[in-house]
């Protein structure tokens, strides 16, 4: 069960975490625990599974990847675990997710692939393909985004 205190510290991880070399010093003040129990509370709610991990946030744009795919599969429900494990696996795919659709739509493991140019994006879509011998996709590409943030659950 999560204390106020883990809550308040998710709280904070959720946000911007400055770039310094004590970015949970002020957190620390405002809970009036130190900053190595800050710590050691981060390590738990990991290891306990409340926290899957720390990252930085890339302007995919910004750095180049101006290319975005969102690849949608037909792959055979008793396949499906073992394509999924291995696509989400690919540096270029930031998400992967097995998802019910409704039969008429087919399509049911999606992925998200993010490259610099329309080359790279067909030819990462047609070696996942033929690696898990999954043949049949649909590459819907992204025209504007609208809204892209980390979802806030505190």
């Amino acid at each position: 069960m999560l204390t106020e205190t883990d809550t308040k510290i998710i709280q904070y991880l959720q946000g911007d975490i400055p770039l310094e070399t004590q970015p949970f010093a002020q957190l620390a003040d405002q809970l009036g625990i130190s900053e190595e129990q800050i710590v050691k509370r981060i390590q738990s709610l990991y290891e306990k599974g409340y926290i899957r991990r720390l990252a930085a946030v890339l302007r995919h744009r910004q750095a180049g990847f101006k290319v975005n795919g969102m690849v949608a599969w037909q792959v055979d429900e008793d396949k499906a675990d073992k394509v999924g494990r291995l696509f989400a696996e690919d540096d270029q795919v930031s998400h992967c997710y097995w998802r019910q659709v409704p039969d008429s739509f087919g399509y049911n493991l999606f992925t998200m692939i993010h490259a610099r140019s329309q080359k790279e994006l067909t030819d990462k879509v047609e070696k996942l393909s033929q690696c898990q011998d999954v043949k049949d996709y649909v590459v819907i590409e992204s025209l504007q985004e609208y809204k892209k943030t980390s979802m806030k659950y505190f």
